[in-house]
């Protein structure tokens, strides 16, 4: 009991630096990942990788695509570092002001369009789908689908504002257990309403999971201080510096979520469209999962320190480059992990009930190609964050936008050019050489081009700001870490070749269990080796930090000091 008074002591207390933070935030991510995937496998199991399962998945593209254009772009880029700047200067009235005027330009702005969108909703939906891949009857599905998922995002649009009034005021736990909760409710809604409304239930869990996100949240947002004060001027303070840095952002997501959306039209003109959209979002889901784990999560963490420390640039390399060594130590390891062990990943987190081999072979192999990118995806959460702390959302706009059009053109080359020249040849070969892209596979590989590519540049101009490019923060301890795990690969192919099949009957789950952790544990004991022989830095700093985990006063205490250390050696 005494343990666990502690842990919560921890977790809902301001996290006053960021490698806390963003251990809290990591706890919080872990859950919300750990049942975001379970909705996904229970909706496997329940609804089969069908046509059904994929008419649900895309008829949440257009909601999404517009929440994350109208709210997404003013929360991450402008209002947490004009909120945070106001609070720190004891502007609390001024704050919470422009944070509920934010907030009710927001709510009626999404109204507005949510309610046309409800009205033309077959009309906009046959846009995003033009292809032949879906028969009349699953349009029709789509849009009522739709419809039901609209009113959740509504809910959700309050909910997000809550949790980055809170982020700004660095409490992390509830808004990231708050954000799990959503996905729970997604769960309660198939679990228990499926076999009365079928394909339905998942909407209306939608609906339940974001009303539970908002309410969760409620009380601590009153207890930091927020009052809802909204006012309809424009002259309010913080609302024109909101605006004069998000339309970048917002831009920025404007060209990103349109790759989205034509990426869905692509797959529309595959056969069985539904089928193939289902292993193409299973796979990036998972894909997604390390991301969002280590990359938003230290990029959440890093932000607000980010954004105050601005004016001081040597405190703002010595911060950035911390968080981006770390981070890519984490998450490097991984996308080997992924690369290697796709088909058992694939196995053991979705196959069940109605989940066939085929749609395991076909994801696993997809999966493969967005894992190439992994570590780019999560880094460049980071890195146009610390383009927005130093209110430039121009560039990021600029990289992402020319990214998002090489993902295009060669998705578009892949899927029709690729698909109707070489096809034959690779389903022929396709056995022999098992990197060949076939279908939804080319335009994984199509992403991660383009995400590699964003990485690179938005490096190459943030140097030119900061100077991150020194030999020892930046390149010594990437060519240690990428040697590294080259290495950690070819000891996790070893074992799982030598085991699967003379040691170990892998069609029983149990067995697949055991050579996928032994060969897991073998390259990650294997990584961390070399990392501390070839004297990486953060190797070290993680060995120290699992020592103490056990005194949680003394991690929280010191992990400040400890990421200091580490940067002046």
């Amino acid at each position: 009991l005494r343990f666990f008074q502690k842990g919560l002591t921890i977790l809902l207390k301001k996290q006053t630096n960021i490698l806390s933070a963003a251990l809290v935030l990591m706890a919080t991510v872990i859950l919300s990942q750990v049942l975001g995937i379970f909705r996904l496998r229970l909706l496997g199991s329940t609804f089969g990788v069908s046509d059904t399962l994929g008419v649900y998945l895309v008829s949440s593209k257009i909601p999404d695509f517009l929440f994350q254009l109208i709210i997404a772009g003013a929360l991450s880029s402008a209002f947490i570092p004009i909120f945070t700047g106001l609070i720190s200067k004891g502007r609390n009235d001024d704050a919470n002001k422009m944070a509920s005027t934010l907030l009710l330009f927001g709510f009626i702005f999404f109204g507005i369009v949510s309610v046309i969108l409800f009205i033309f909703a077959p009309f906009f939906l046959q846009i995003m789908n033009p292809g032949s891949g879906y028969a009349s009857s699953h349009m029709d599905l789509m849009v009522n689908l739709m419809r039901i998922i609209i009113f959740g995002q509504i809910i959700f649009l309050v909910a997000t504002f809550f949790s980055a009034i809170l982020q700004s005021h660095n409490h992390f736990f509830i808004p990231g257990i708050a954000a799990a909760f959503y996905n729970l409710g997604i769960i309660l809604g198939i679990y228990f309403l499926s076999g009365r409304f079928g394909i339905y239930a998942p909407a209306i869990g939608v609906v339940i999971g974001a009303l539970t996100y908002a309410l969760i949240q409620i009380p601590l947002v009153r207890m930091v201080g927020f009052r809802f004060k909204p006012s309809l001027s424009l002259n309010t303070i913080g609302i024109r510096d909101v605006t004069k840095l998000m339309w970048p952002r917002t831009l920025s997501l404007l060209v990103f979520q349109m790759g989205t959306i034509i990426t869905v039209s692509l797959i529309s003109f595959l056969p069985s469209a539904g089928r193939n959209y289902v292993i193409f979002d299973y796979a990036q889901t998972l894909a997604f999962a390390p991301v969002v784990l280590f990359g938003q999560s230290i990029a959440q963490a890093a932000f607000p320190i980010l954004s105050r420390e601005k004016d001081r640039l040597e405190m703002f390399r010595t911060t950035f480059m911390t968080s981006y060594n770390q981070l890519l130590y984490l998450v490097l390891p991984v996308s080997v992990l992924f690369l290697i062990l796709r088909i058992p990943v694939v196995r053991l987190v979705y196959g069940a009930g109605k989940f066939d081999w085929d749609a395991t072979v076909f994801m696993g192999r997809t999966l493969a190609f967005f894992a190439l990118s992994i570590f780019a995806q999560a880094l460049i959460y980071l890195v146009s964050r610390a383009f927005y702390a130093l209110h430039d959302t121009k560039t990021p706009l600029i990289v992402g936008t020319i990214s998002t059009l090489l993902m295009l053109a060669l998705s578009i080359s892949f899927v029709f050019l690729w698909s109707s020249n070489l096809q034959n040849f690779a389903e022929i070969y396709s056995s022999k050489f098992r990197l060949i892209p076939v279908g939804v596979e080319s335009i994984a590989l199509a992403f991660s081009i383009a995400s590699i590519f964003n990485l690179i540049t938005l490096l190459i101009f943030l140097n030119r700001k900061i100077h991150i490019f020194s030999v020892t923060s930046f390149w010594i301890p990437q060519v240690k870490i990428f040697a590294s795990v080259i290495l950690m690969g070819f000891a996790i192919y070893i074992p799982i070749k030598l085991l699967d099949q003379l040691v170990f009957d892998t069609t029983r789950t149990i067995n697949l269990i055991f050579l996928t952790g032994i060969s897991s544990m073998i390259g990650f004991s294997i990584y961390l080796f070399l990392t501390w022989f070839l004297n990486v830095k953060e190797a070290s700093t993680f060995l120290l930090l699992f020592k103490r985990l056990g005194n949680w006063k003394e991690l929280v205490g010191k992990s400040e000091k400890i990421i200091d250390t580490r940067i002046s050696q």
